[in-house]
């Protein structure tokens, strides 16, 4: 089982499909980096060489921020907003949708489950 930046990838996947697993790698990226090292992207995570997991594993060291050092660079830069008291910053505090989403519909992950509130129901006449 191949284990990159500290994920063990599945090994029934194709190699560019697998490495979306690490935290940081998309699909767009893991084209580039198969192509970049010239490893085949079509092969199972199973079949892959020990030379070829090197090349790979170098490549993402060398080129990318994956893993944890990239979660804590994203709550450093949310912290930072917070701290600053910028509007983005107030509503990751207030754990309401920061890119201009509306709210007055939708928007239930973010705000929780309905609350219910007396008196609201509508009189049939």
């Amino acid at each position: 089982m191949a284990r990159i930046s500290g994920v063990e990838l599945p090994n029934e996947k194709r190699l560019e499909v697998a490495l979306t697993y690490v935290y940081g790698i998309g699909l767009t990226t893991s084209k580039k980096i198969l192509t970049e090292t010239g490893v085949d992207g079509e092969q199972k995570a199973r079949e892959l060489s020990d030379t070829d997991q090197l090349k790979i594993r170098d490549f993402i060291d060398h080129n990318l921020t994956v893993e944890g050092d990239l979660r804590r660079e994203v709550r450093q830069n949310i912290a930072r907003l917070t701290e600053i008291n910028c509007y983005r910053g107030q509503r990751h505090r207030r754990n309401l949708p920061v890119r201009g989403q509306r709210t007055k519909t939708n928007a239930r992950q973010k705000r929780g489950a309905r609350r219910t509130v007396a008196g609201r129901r509508r009189v049939g006449k």
